[in-house]
């Protein structure tokens, strides 16, 4: 059947008949936004249980309603997921467990004479994830395809900046996140989920970093800031509310935020971002945050600016027992995804 038969033939108030993301009729060649599934959380140094959100959002995708009030039949341009790479993800589990008996040893390295050894297989084999994603990310590119990588922890995306920096030219990045994510490593790792924007800042096209909603960062990540020349600027948790505890209302704190970026835009969305009622089971929660129609109020704003959206990340996200925080990201995800579509146009 062709695209257009597809669509014909498919009742988007009904529910869903196929195991495809959201349940839509579409595969690869039809979809215009490609979901590309990360399994990887090698470096978490919390909860554990995000190299599972890919399958888990996927699964509660099939449960979200498609009518967007945003972009008028949205779900008629294609979303399509890839199949999960459980290699990757056998991969990420062997070498999480690596991690955690080095992590267990950094307070005494004596009692653990495979330190060294063990540190480097883990950088090695990061390393090699995010080349997976880089290459990944190329193809989607030369397909002329709007991507979303779904982690996993928020180390997955470099690979997928790397391509953009490489395959789009100048862009700056708006990360929606509790943590600030930029030390240069975080318990040795080269590429922990902690270091996402250190290592995204070594890209000369990674023109602006704007982060929000940022509320647990160490003194020498406000150094990095401090130091940027305005090259990164945050809007942390702290500041945006004691602003409006004084008047100040959120729909000209979106325009601050907005005037900041330049025309195109890299979104990359920790779920931690959220107030933690909404991902209680992601890696590290931290008390504070957004509502999902806060965050989504500023990228609806963002389109409605005239810039675009080239990619964007929506990561940290476990399912839990209860599968709350995959109901919610498979929500935002199909936000997300429309949202980007509507960038476009």
């Amino acid at each position: 059947m062709s695209k257009e038969e597809k669509i014909a033939a498919f009742d988007a108030s009904s529910y869903a008949t196929n195991d495809n993301l959201f349940g839509l009729p579409f595969n690869y060649a039809d979809s215009e936004t490609i979901v590309l599934p990360v399994p990887w959380e090698v470096t978490v140094s919390y909860n554990s249980g995000t190299a599972q959100g890919p399958e888990g959002v996927k699964e509660a995708s099939l449960q979200v309603d498609l009518y967007d009030p945003f972009l008028k039949d949205a779900w008629k341009k294609g979303i399509y997921m890839l199949e999960v790479n459980h290699e990757l993800w056998e991969k990420s589990n062997r070498l999480r467990k690596k991690a955690e008996k080095y992590i267990g040893s950094l307070s005494d390295q004596t009692d653990f004479k495979d330190y060294t050894l063990t540190l480097e297989k883990i950088n090695k084999g990061c390393r090699k994830m995010v080349k997976w994603v880089r290459e990944q990310s190329e193809k989607l590119i030369e397909d002329n395809k709007r991507i979303v990588l779904l982690g996993g922890d928020h180390s997955t995306p470099l690979g997928l900046i790397q391509a953009l920096a490489d395959k789009k030219g100048a862009f700056g990045i708006l990360q929606i996140d509790a943590h600030a994510d930029l030390r240069e490593t975080y318990e040795g790792f080269e590429y922990s989920h902690a270091s996402i924007m250190y290592n995204a800042l070594k890209l000369e096209n990674v023109t602006k970093l704007v982060q929000v909603g940022i509320r647990d960062y160490s003194e020498g990540e406000v150094g990095i800031i401090n130091q940027s020349n305005g090259r990164i600027k945050p809007f942390f948790d702290r500041d945006l509310k004691q602003a409006q505890y004084q008047g100040e209302n959120w729909a000209t704190q979106c325009r601050e935020i907005i005037d900041e970026l330049p025309p195109k835009v890299y979104l990359s969305f920790d779920i931690d971002g959220l107030d933690p009622k909404l991902c209680p089971n992601t890696g590290t929660s931290v008390a504070g945050g957004f509502e999902t129609e806060e965050v989504l109020f500023l990228l609806e704003r963002l389109v409605l600016s005239g810039r675009e959206i080239i990619a964007l990340d929506l990561n940290e996200i476990a399912p839990g027992n209860d599968e709350w925080d995959a109901n919610v990201g498979a929500r935002l995800l199909y936000r997300l995804c429309n949202i980007m579509a509507a960038s476009g146009q």
